[in-house]
């Protein structure tokens, strides 16, 4: 996991979101995420204080409004399914605007929108504050199984390296004055495609003769083993234990 390394979610800064360590960052943020989808629907109040929450978080961070709704599109796809759900979902009809809506297909679809949309924000500002090479480092001292670490590890590392790969097979097809545009064309592709499994299997081989030459013996060595202080893990639980204030308000009001 070389360092770095970083991913187009990741924003630097010297926060002290940012400076937090990353397995304290995970921690909070799915404790946060819990919390949140254990809150009841009808309890609306509750999910407008979570935003507030994220919000706040969001502004220690020093991370742009812009910058996070922009990442937030990639649920999108949830929010069509969501508006799809008062329109067939059977139950009790309501007329909203003239138009005869399932009350519990609203219901469902404001549990979608409302907790889908906090799990996002959620995991964006994580990403945003922290590289995936600490995000990795952060699973590992979380006892994750080493050998799941090492897969997300080379996963991430080589993704950039075969996509790269695939770039300059399809410059040499172009260059050769080849584009596909039909399915007579889908056997080049097929070749493509397997060409570029062969040379990907026969990398991570190679990779792993180097890592045995280099005395690796199922596990990866850690290189940052820096433990957070009470005060750290105090910040980053401050999140969570405030949003569990508001999840058994709402239970309660």
């Amino acid at each position: 996991m070389g360092a770095g390394h970083s991913h187009r979610l990741y924003r630097a800064g010297d926060s002290p979101v940012h400076a937090l360590p990353a397995h304290c960052k995970l921690v909070a943020a799915l404790g946060f995420v819990l919390v949140v989808v254990s809150t009841p629907r009808e309890a609306v109040w509750a999910f407008g204080a979570y935003a507030v929450l994220l919000a706040a978080v969001a502004a220690v961070a020093r991370i742009p409004a812009g910058f996070l709704l922009k990442r937030l599109l990639v649920e999108v796809p949830f929010v069509a399914f969501a508006l799809l759900m008062p329109f067939v979902v059977p139950g009790e009809r309501t007329e909203v605007l003239g138009v005869a809506l399932s009350v519990p297909g609203l219901w469902g679809a404001w549990n979608i929108l409302a907790k889908g949309t906090l799990g996002v924000a959620a995991s964006v500002l994580l990403a945003s504050t922290t590289e995936l090479r600490a995000v990795l480092l952060g699973l590992q001292r979380l006892r994750l199984p080493s050998l799941l670490v090492q897969i997300a590890s080379f996963m991430i590392r080589y993704a950039d390296v075969v996509t790269e790969e695939m770039r300059r097979m399809s410059v040499a097809r172009r260059s050769r004055g080849f584009e596909a545009r039909g399915v007579r064309h889908w056997k080049v592709l097929a070749a493509s495609a397997g060409a570029l499994f062969i040379r990907s299997y026969e990398r991570g081989e190679r990779v792993h003769l180097a890592m045995l030459s280099r005395g690796y013996t199922g596990t990866l060595p850690v290189l940052d083993d820096t433990r957070p202080t009470p005060a750290q893990w105090a910040f980053a639980a401050a999140l969570p234990v405030a949003a569990l204030a508001v999840c058994l308000l709402g239970w309660t009001l």
